[in-house]
């Protein structure tokens, strides 16, 4: 890394030594510190707001207690500056990062620390954007892999609104330290979350600080904790379906029943995420839909709980990704996206019209001048 960035390695909130190479081991023995017990304290605080009993304040606050949290480096670099974040989180993110793979069998967020995450302000106080994407991994030991269904979450409390958008893996970006135009999900592989998350916001104008990691075997374990997801879904998907719940029942030695019909049917786990990577049957625009699809199906699916159960629910998920937002932080914003979810709206980048398709390699190259005022006007209401 260039000598001029200012790269922030504190000590984190366990009081280890920020070291730029952990890649999100778990201490043996970790310390409190004085971040933890501010987290409790706004948990407090929080939980009262949304009206929940002394009981629930101590189940809530043991739950905190079960995020591990991982070094993630940020830096100050150039123009750009420390995002405003607001309510609830007005202190260091450094070092604070709720992570937890508490049990076997998952893939690690790769984090470079050669490519921090670079700060940038907030362009509206009252949107959130929060990068939520999976990983196309074969297993917990390949880290460094291309990322897959990246999509931006983004919270618009100015309408009550919740805006999902999905960016096509195959879109021709810049990306920082590559001499020619590459894949969006190559810029992961390249440089870990951190490269990921400023080559979103370099090339589409985001303000992305935050983040949440699946990969396929958690996608499918946050699916099934929650009953499976109703779904309506073709013969042919069924089809096509089921050739990857062959290949997930291989990679996770697991004997997932295979889809016998089309229709409107509860998907479990592995069948729900095969379904939503199907490819072959249409296009990858379609994947893309589905994908969203299944998102807003599993939120509407935990809206319908009640608030105890949603909090039982958030405990049952604890080590099912990873993210550098904190307890406190998931409890805010999923409070945020249930208490609004039946206001939602999606989008697609690139859109129709505004992209033409390279064929060696195969890329998607937007027409910036047309795409980027559009998405900005979707997600802020004006260009940014």
């Amino acid at each position: 890394m260039k000598n001029s960035m200012n790269v922030q390695r504190q000590p984190d909130s366990y009081g280890r030594s920020a070291n730029p190479n952990y890649h999100g081991q778990r201490s043996q023995a970790p310390r409190k510190s004085i971040k933890q017990v501010i987290i409790k304290v706004m948990a407090y605080i929080l939980l009262g707001a949304i009206g929940l009993g002394s009981g629930v304040f101590v189940y809530i606050l043991n739950l905190s207690d079960e995020f591990k949290y991982v070094y993630t480096p940020f830096i100050d670099n150039g123009d750009y500056e420390p995002i405003d974040i607001g309510s609830y989180d007005n202190y260091d993110m450094n070092g604070d990062t709720a992570s937890s793979w508490q049990d076997g069998g998952h893939t690690s967020v790769y984090v470079d620390p050669e490519h921090p995450i670079k700060k940038v302000k907030q362009k509206d106080r009252d949107v959130e954007n929060i990068l939520v994407f999976g990983v196309d991994a074969r297993g917990s030991s390949d880290v460094k892999c291309r990322a897959d269904a990246i999509m931006i979450v983004s919270i618009d409390k100015k309408t009550d609104t919740i805006k999902l958008i999905s960016l096509m893996r195959d879109t021709g970006v810049t990306i920082e330290g590559r001499s020619k135009i590459d894949k969006l999900n190559h810029s992961y592989m390249y440089g870990g979350v951190g490269l990921l998350i400023n080559t979103i916001n370099d090339n589409f104008g985001f303000d992305i600080q935050r983040f949440v990691m699946l990969d396929f075997n958690s996608s499918t374990k946050v699916i099934d904790a929650v009953g499976g997801i109703e779904l309506e879904i073709t013969a042919g998907e069924a089809k096509y379906a089921n050739m990857s719940i062959e290949e997930q029942n291989q990679l996770m030695n697991k004997n997932v029943p295979y889809l016998s019909h089309g229709g409107y049917q509860t998907l479990n786990g592995v069948q729900a995420v095969a379904w939503s990577r199907i490819r072959k049957l249409d296009s990858d625009y379609v994947r893309s839909s589905r994908q969203r699809t299944l998102a807003f199906a599993l939120m509407t699916k935990i809206s319908s709980y009640s608030k105890l159960q949603q909090m039982t629910l958030v405990e049952d998920m604890a080590g099912m990704f990873e993210t550098n937002m904190t307890s406190v932080d998931l409890i805010r914003v999923g409070s945020s996206v249930l208490e609004i979810l039946n206001n939602r709206t999606e989008y697609r980048v690139p859109a129709d019209g505004m992209f033409t398709v390279q064929q060696n390699p195969w890329m998607m190259i937007v027409d910036w001048n047309k795409q980027i005022p559009e998405l900005h006007q979707f997600i802020w209401g004006e260009s940014k």
